[in-house]
């Protein structure tokens, strides 16, 4: 359950998965993300660094070996997604 409560948190996902194809700064990353306000980016880099699922470098932000399991992980429920897009285009 704390994982999930973890991942609902807004912009957390989001976070972790514009990270998926490598290390962003933070600015890359709030212009990743659409904007987001810095004060909240600032707080969901916290509660994902304390969770070990990303860690910061000389590069930027960039998911630990944790976090790249996490979304091995979530693969099924991404492939279940776009199926899912597809039949509601579909109608």
């Amino acid at each position: 359950m704390a994982a999930l409560d973890l991942l609902g948190r807004r912009w957390s996902l989001r976070i972790l998965w514009e990270l998926r194809e490598g290390p962003l700064t933070f600015r890359a990353l709030r212009e990743a993300c659409d904007g987001v306000s810095p004060t909240v980016l600032n707080g969901r880099l916290a509660e994902l660094r304390e969770a070990a699922l990303l860690e910061s470098g000389e590069s930027g932000y960039e998911l630990t070996r944790t976090g790249r399991e996490l979304g091995r992980a979530l693969r099924p429920l991404d492939a279940w997604s776009e199926r899912w897009a597809e039949r509601l285009e579909r109608g």
